[in-house]
């Protein structure tokens, strides 16, 4: 009877760490063609030079800024924010903030069609009304975040080389 536990839990253990295994491995998908920046905008690029951008914030070390005078879009869908911080003066995240399911199902598109299609097995990504979608590249990691019952989104594009990104306190998943 003791050695039947002994197999059952250890049976129990082995599926447990595979399920986790894959659902792990299932979050994030391999970023093809990393594009080492944001819309042709390198990281580490200054942007206070540039009149295209307008600064909206400061805080030490961290400086936020819009397009200015543009209306925010990602391609060709318009979002309700864009915004690019930058560390020490150099670009290293680019924060999108969006709302409505069609302007999701749009964007998801979008960053499928450059960044690599999603594992869309029922139950890969997420389960309940939050779903999280999330490409890893060399140099570049995308992870986007949708709410469905308030029907709003928000992608952080961010530089995995920049080291000031881990130091800068902001939760990757906040509205």
């Amino acid at each position: 009877m003791e050695r039947h536990l002994s197999v059952r839990a250890t049976l129990l253990t082995s599926v447990a760490l595979s399920w986790l295994g894959l659902t792990i491995s299932a979050l994030a998908v391999p970023l093809l063609n990393d594009p080492d920046g944001f819309e042709g905008f390198a990281w580490g690029s200054i942007l206070s030079d540039r009149e295209q951008f307008v600064k909206i914030e400061e805080s030490g070390r961290l400086q936020a800024y819009e397009l200015n005078g543009l209306s925010p879009s990602l391609g060709v869908t318009p979002v309700d924010s864009l915004r690019f911080t930058t560390f020490e003066k150099k670009l290293g995240r680019v924060t999108v903030r969006y709302t409505g399911k069609e302007r999701h199902e749009e964007i998801l598109n979008y960053l499928e069609s450059r960044y690599g299609p999603l594992d869309r097995t029922p139950g890969q990504i997420a389960v309940g009304s939050v779903k999280v979608y999330s490409w890893h590249g060399m140099y570049t990691e995308v992870t986007l975040r949708f709410e469905a019952g308030l029907e709003r989104g928000i992608i952080f594009f961010e530089s995995r080389t920049l080291p000031e990104k881990l130091l800068d306190g902001t939760s990757t998943t906040a509205f």
